[in-house]
């Protein structure tokens, strides 16, 4: 039920979008047309000795590109979109630095124009990953063998993700309704999904088949097969303020249908002046091989920024 509220609310949240597109959109000249906008958010946090109001001295930062190439050629359209963040925070009296996002992401979809429509005939290509290793953190008491007293406390990491473990690769065809670049939605009704994870993970003793990412014992992938839907809108709040959405829907028809796999990305750039701005990122991820919950990502921060 939880799931199917949040679909719904992000479902409805598109619709003033898709009101805004009351006009056709202006004919595209055939080639490529490219846009990428990379940005850099820090922040840092310092308190001295003396300082009584209690915190943690701290710093972070953040890498994110977005980049998009789309070619048109006659009915037939070709979009390409790149997505690559990673952020990382060190917090004073942390043995470790850690990672605050890592994420890259490349989708494409092919389409042929039906008639003189909005709609195509499409082929999808979606591939995700991460740059680097991810950890669990925690603490161990260290004891005295001879007292049996605790003499002090070490922090501990434990590897549970690196790149392509997971990674994921849906591909499939479809249907493509495309009002513009900055508006269209790809229904996939056969969809292959793979599931890629490093044997390390799949080996260890007492594994059970499917804990991590669904992958069964001694196994480095997993295959699904089902239905995908994205949707992308992206449009200008008021000036110098531009909203994108990400929607990403997969439910596999071999096992567990009804529980539709989600995953949400809003985008919001608030333009300062030609190199400053202020981002928020906010992620929502919901896929029960890799968790039974919401996955829940937020980054918020004022940066340099580029369009290129």
């Amino acid at each position: 039920m939880k799931k199917l509220i949040f679909t719904l609310v992000l479902a409805l949240s598109l619709q003033p979008i898709f009101a805004q597109e009351e006009q056709e959109a202006e004919e595209k000249p055939d080639g490529w047309s490219r846009a990428g906008l990379i940005s850099l958010l820090f922040n840092q946090t310092a308190f001295n000795a003396e300082w009584q109001g209690g915190g943690t001295s701290n710093y972070a930062g953040s890498l994110n590109l977005s980049y998009d190439a789309n070619y048109k050629k006659g009915k037939f359209t070709w979009d390409n979109k790149v997505i690559a963040d990673y952020g990382i925070t060190k917090i004073k009296g942390e043995e470790w630095s850690r990672k605050t996002n890592d994420r890259f992401e490349l989708n494409s979809i092919a389409g042929r124009q039906i008639k003189e429509t909005n709609w195509y005939y499409s082929f999808f290509l979606n591939f995700r990953t991460q740059f680097d290793k991810g950890y669990e953190y925690g603490e161990e008491e260290i004891i005295d063998p001879a007292t049996g007293d605790v003499i002090d406390i070490r922090q501990t990491r434990t590897e549970t993700t690196r790149v392509m473990s997971p990674g994921y690769l849906q591909l499939g065809p479809g249907v493509l309704w495309k009002k513009s670049d900055n508006l269209k939605v790809n229904i996939a009704p056969a969809t292959a999904r793979f599931i890629f994870v490093n044997e390390m993970f799949t080996t260890t003793p007492g594994y059970v088949d499917g804990d991590y990412f669904g992958v069964d014992a001694g196994e480095t992938t997993r295959f699904e097969f089902g239905a995908a839907l994205g949707a992308y809108a992206k449009f200008d709040v008021v000036e110098n303020v531009t909203i994108e959405n990400i929607l990403n829907l997969y439910s596999n028809y071999l096992e567990d249908p009804q529980n539709v796999d989600i995953d949400y990305t809003l985008n919001t750039v608030m333009k300062v002046n030609e190199f400053l701005s202020a981002n928020f990122i906010f992620q929502a991820i919901y896929d029960d091989n890799a968790v039974s919950g919401f996955q829940v990502r937020e980054v918020l921060g004022v940066g340099l920024t580029h369009k290129f």
